[in-house]
């Protein structure tokens, strides 16, 4: 059987006394600040939304909202000026790799990385073009490529750039 021992230890005795009255005086006051957190947390909140209300219908009236026509018009050219590049590449890896199974012809490497660097990078560029090339007026339809309507359109999107940076 186990014992437990327990050994008392004496308390430690404070031999003098703490002085009642401090040798120095208190020189530093405490204020109160009006706008200190926890204070005025309330209306700071309601001020901040109301800021952030006023400029987002700044932002709002600034941005025009672009009709659903003209989003559609370029919605349709972006599918088409995408899809008929990566379509081309993919249909082209495919014969390349037919033409080298049936040992037709014996492809160079290089060819299929730069039929895919080409048409993969018009798709890419399909995006820009689609979006430049479409009327951007509701009214009007453009013409079938959108060359004359890239180039208006090239004009007025840096016209507007050059505004608001300034």
């Amino acid at each position: 059987m186990k014992t437990l021992l327990s050994v008392e230890l004496t308390p430690l005795h404070i031999t003098t006394l703490p002085l009642k009255t401090p040798s120095y005086t208190h020189t530093k006051k405490y204020k109160i600040h009006a706008k200190a957190k926890g204070f005025n947390g309330a209306k700071l909140e309601k001020q901040k939304s109301i800021i952030n209300e006023e400029k987002k219908k700044m932002k709002d009236e600034a941005d025009d909202k672009i009709p659903d026509v003209v989003m559609e018009r370029m919605i349709v050219r972006i599918l088409f000026n995408v899809g008929v590049p990566l379509v081309t590449g993919l249909g082209l890896l495919q014969v390349f790799s037919v033409i080298k199974e049936q040992n037709l012809w014996q492809i160079p490497r290089w060819l299929p990385f730069l039929t895919t660097f080409i048409t993969f990078g018009a798709s890419a560029l399909g995006i820009a073009f689609g979006t430049l090339s479409a009327s951007w007026d509701a009214e009007d339809k453009g013409s079938l490529l959108g060359f004359e309507e890239a180039k208006k359109n090239w004009v007025l999107m840096w016209d507007e750039d050059e505004s608001s940076n300034e």
